[in-house]
C-alpha cells in the first residue's frame, strides 16, 4: 500500500474491507476482525484512526505491533499472517494491517470467554458470528467437496414456497417439510452450492432466496 491508497481508504471510510481503530484495546477483539476479514474477502485494519476517519496516531508502534501479532498468532486458529506497515499522516504514525482472504479458512477465535471457537465473517462494516450454514459453505468451498443434488418432493415444495413468499430460514424449511433442522440445513446449503439458492448472512437467523 502507498500513501495515496491509504488516503483514499480514509476518505471512503469503514466498510466491508476496512475497519478503523484508535488502538489495540484487546488482542481478542482485534482477532475477531482479523478472522472476519480472513474468512470473507480480506481487508485492512488501520490503527491510530478514529471512527470518523480523523488521524489520532498511536502512542507506541512496538507495543501495538506486539499486540497485533499476539492477536494473529494466539487468538486465531489457524494462525493468521498479517502484513504490517507504518505510515506518517499529519505528523502522527498510523499502523496499517492487511489481512488477505485466507486459503486456510474458516478461521475461528481462540478465547477464554463465551465466543471461544466461534467463526466470524464480515457483513458490511460489522464482524459477526457465522451461522452453521455459512461455515458449511466455507468448508465446502475450501475442500472442493463433490456435489450431488436430488430434486425431490422436499425441494419442489421449497422452490414453490420461495416462488410465493420470497425467503425462508432453516427453521421454516424444516417445519414446512417436516424434517430435522440438520437435514433442512444440508439441503439448503447444497442448493446454494448448486447456484439454485442464495444465502443472506445476517449475523443472526440467516435466510435463503432464489438465486
Amino acid at each position: 500500500m502507498n500513501l495515496d491508497q491509504l488516503n483514499n481508504i480514509l476518505f471512503e471510510g469503514e466498510g466491508l474491507t476496512v475497519e478503523f481503530k484508535r488502538k489495540v484495546s484487546s488482542p481478542e477483539k482485534i482477532a475477531r476482525a482479523m478472522i472476519a476479514f480472513a474468512n470473507t474477502h480480506g481487508g485492512v485494519l488501520i490503527f491510530g484512526i478514529d471512527d470518523d476517519g480523523s488521524v489520532v496516531g498511536v502512542d507506541s508502534e512496538k507495543e501495538e505491533i506486539d499486540l497485533i501479532f499476539q492477536a494473529a498468532t494466539q487468538h486465531c486458529y489457524p494462525p493468521i499472517e498479517p502484513k504490517i506497515e507504518i505510515f506518517e499522516l499529519n505528523g502522527k504514525d498510523v499502523i496499517v494491517v492487511t489481512i488477505e482472504q485466507s486459503e486456510n479458512r474458516p478461521h475461528h477465535l481462540v478465547s477464554s470467554n463465551g465466543d471461544a471457537g466461534k467463526v466470524f465473517i464480515r457483513i458490511g462494516s460489522q464482524n459477526v458470528i457465522a451461522s452453521d450454514e455459512m461455515i458449511k459453505l466455507i468448508k465446502s468451498e475450501m475442500e472442493e467437496q463433490p456435489l450431488r443434488i436430488t430434486i425431490g418432493e422436499k425441494e419442489r415444495r421449497l422452490l414453490n414456497y420461495l416462488d410465493n413468499f420470497g425467503r425462508i430460514t432453516v427453521k421454516e424449511f424444516s417445519k414446512l417439510v417436516n424434517i430435522t433442522e440438520s437435514e433442512a440445513s444440508d439441503i439448503l446449503v447444497n442448493l446454494v452450492r448448486a447456484g439454485i439458492l442464495k444465502i443472506h448472512a445476517t449475523g443472526g437467523d440467516d435466510y435463503f432466496t432464489l438465486a
